[in-house]
């Protein structure tokens, strides 16, 4: 059986759990609500696993075009999936991550209002999601695009009664907009210089047609720019951590695995462009280079366990960026897929942490609980390792690969990502250590007690948490392959994504870089273990946050310097031309027509005297017009 004809059922299983769900949900009990989603997840899942193993065996690449979808002009838009390496491991990460968050969603959104809502809405973002990541064109890829966006809208701002949720809602999708503008710009030079949408067609005419340096760095910088807002980056970063206030699932779907590597995947497909665009790809990496560090310098003073995980997320796509800058598209794609492991059970192992302690957020009133919820301390310690960089955990293998390949393009980029890294292993070990270990800093009250999660939640918790351990190993570096299994992941991923980073240094820098890596991480370890571990030292604990601390802690005041320039700029200048334009201009001139047309009227008005003397003499004057102008006419 070929089962890659039937790719098409990988996104078509979502959608039927969001029409169940979004249709007649309310009328169902929870729990079925809650395993329709996560079974349409679960079969989006098997499906992908039986077209990669079908894959392996024949490593024959395909398209599966259902119908035309849009035919107008140069612009010949189907509705057609991919199925090859680079789309089946984001389709595996998308469905695979996505039903353990499912299947988690169902302990820890129990009781809550609206849960078929919130499945339907989840299972949208999967059939979204799955569009991105399999569409064969970039058209199919911009509907998926802009369908998580919408997606992201509704599930961050699921707790819409509340302001600080439907506030966060709309400035992600505002935010979002305004990268989505510079997406649209970078496909609309694709169209006119190549004639073609769909990927394989694109990439034989960018091989085949000449194209100057200077058009292909604008289309790769307005690409990027979309890329900035979907996977929050400098400038339009600002939108993510604020995106916490939607249910802890949401974070882990959404903000951590799925839809803000969607400008890390953009680039790895269409690496085709970037590599004929240098000067965009040098600027990729710094903006990936500057975003990494400066999102680590905030997360080591956030107080609230998601905030931490939020900027970590910022950084850590910094990373990604970083990588596809620098021409290692394999190794971003490879720190996409780890990352989706470790800082899904991240997010999940805080949500696990929240629901224990009744929705407190805040790891100063936190403290001691290893022992109370020692699966998700356990999972949690995976999790952090493994973002940390420790050796032999997953994220050491992807980050390593980062910064090696970086060194060997630009040595500024790689010191603000070895900088990032120290302040990462720092930052995740004080949020372990100040969590988990020291005094109980919560309160146990009306019969409110401490306890684990149920199996719905802890499952997921472990799957995530060996994925977060042995999920690198398919990405071996060669200078450490005692076994000689080579790296599987770069090998597999070659017929689509090509690495272009020029290699410079020999095996003996390389050896060393890596030693200092991994002494990095054991530095943040030791200065966090020593501080809030053996000291057992509670930041902010008098409620008082002064210096540089207060501006790491404000997040740089960054968030007020867009609100009193763009924000209110933007506004004054609404208000500006509503005043002169609008009402000056369009309705001056609409009230003046109005006015010339009413004294016309009035004018003519007198003349309406009723008397029918009157309208003879107006008769007789007029006749006497006429026959004078014909007389004129016979004279000449």
């Amino acid at each position: 059986m070929n089962y890659s004809e039937f790719v098409y059922l990988i996104v078509v299983f979502p959608l039927v759990g969001f029409l169940i769900n979004g249709l007649v949900g309310k009328r169902l009990p929870e729990k079925v609500s809650g395993w329709i989603g996560s079974l349409a997840s679960t079969a989006s899942f098997v499906m992908t696993l039986l077209i990669f193993i079908e894959y392996l065996h024949t490593h024959q690449s395909s398209q599966v075009n259902l119908f035309d979808w849009i035919v107008a002009g140069k612009i010949h838009a189907t509705i057609g999936y991919n199925v090859d390496p680079l789309s089946l491991i984001m389709a595996g990460v998308v469905t695979g991550v996505g039903s353990l968050i499912h299947f988690y969603s169902i302990g820890y959104m129990h009781g809550e209002d609206g849960f078929s809502r919130y499945f339907a809405y989840l299972n949208l973002f999967m059939f979204s999601m799955l569009n991105l990541v399999l569409g064969n064109n970039l058209l199919l890829l911009f509907l998926g695009w802009e369908g998580v966006g919408l997606c992201s809208y509704l599930l961050i701002g699921y707790y819409y009664q509340t302001k600080t949720a439907s506030d966060a809602g709309k400035k992600a999708f505002i935010v979002n907009r305004i990268g989505d503008f510079g997406f649209l710009i970078g496909i609309f030079l694709i169209v006119q210089y190549f004639g073609t949408i769909n990927f394989s067609e694109l990439a034989a005419a960018v091989k085949s047609r000449p194209i100057s340096e200077d058009v292909m760095f604008w289309i790769a910088l307005a690409l990027f720019v979309g890329a900035t807002g979907k996977s929050a980056q400098i400038p339009l970063y600002v939108w993510l951590p604020d995106a916490m206030a939607g249910p802890t699932p949401v974070s882990a779907l959404i903000h951590a695995a799925t839809m803000v590597t969607s400008g890390v995947y953009m680039i790895a497909r269409l690496n085709f462009i970037y590599i004929l665009a240098p000067d965009a790809m040098a600027i990729v990496a710094m903006v990936g280079a500057v975003t990494a560090f400066f999102a680590a310098t905030i997360g080591l003073q956030q107080m609230d366990i998601k905030k931490v995980l939020a900027y970590s997320t910022v950084s850590q796509l910094g990373y990604m960026f970083i990588a596809v800058g620098v021409g290692a598209f394999t190794a971003g794609v490879f720190h996409l897929m780890t990352h989706a492991f470790f800082k899904a059970l991240l997010f999940l192992g805080s949500g696990s942490v929240i629901h224990a302690l009744h929705h407190e957020q805040d790891i100063r009133k936190m403290g001691g609980l290893w022992k109370k919820i020692p699966v998700t301390f356990w999972t949690f310690l995976m999790g952090t390792l493994a973002i940390a960089g420790t050796p032999l955990f997953s994220g050491f293998f992807s980050k390593d690969e980062i910064l090696w390949k970086a060194y060997n393009q630009n040595v500024v980029v790689w010191g603000l990502g070895a900088a990032a890294a120290l302040m990462t292993s720092f930052y995740m070990f004080r949020l372990l250590f100040v969590t988990f270990f020291g005094k109980m800093r919560y309160h146990e009250h009306d019969g409110h007690k401490v306890h684990e999660s149920p199996a719905y939640m802890t499952i997921p918790l472990m799957v995530l948490a060996v994925l977060s351990v042995v999920g690198g190993f398919v990405g071996i570096p060669h200078i450490i392959d005692v076994l000689h299994i080579g790296n599987q992941f770069e090998h597999f991923l070659s017929p689509v994504v090509h690495d272009v980073t020029r290699i410079t240094s020999n095996h003996h820098t390389e050896m060393l870089l890596m030693i200092f890596s991994i002494s990095l991480a054991l530095v943040g370890f030791l200065v966090a273990w020593f501080i809030f571990y053996k000291k057992e030292s509670v930041p902010g604990a008098d409620g008082t946050i002064l210096g540089f601390r207060k501006v790491l802690y404000n997040k740089y005041y960054v968030d007020e310097l867009y609100h009193n320039t763009v924000i209110r700029g933007t506004i004054g200048l609404a208000n500006g031309l509503w005043r002169f334009v609008d009402k000056t201009i369009i309705d001056g001139f609409i009230n003046g027509v109005g006015f010339l047309a009413g004294g016309i009227s009035r004018t003519i008005r007198v003349m309406q005297t009723g008397m029918v003397h009157d309208y003879m003499l107006s008769m007789i004057i007029g006749v006497s017009v006429l026959v004078i102008y014909i007389l004129t006419l016979f004279i000449r």
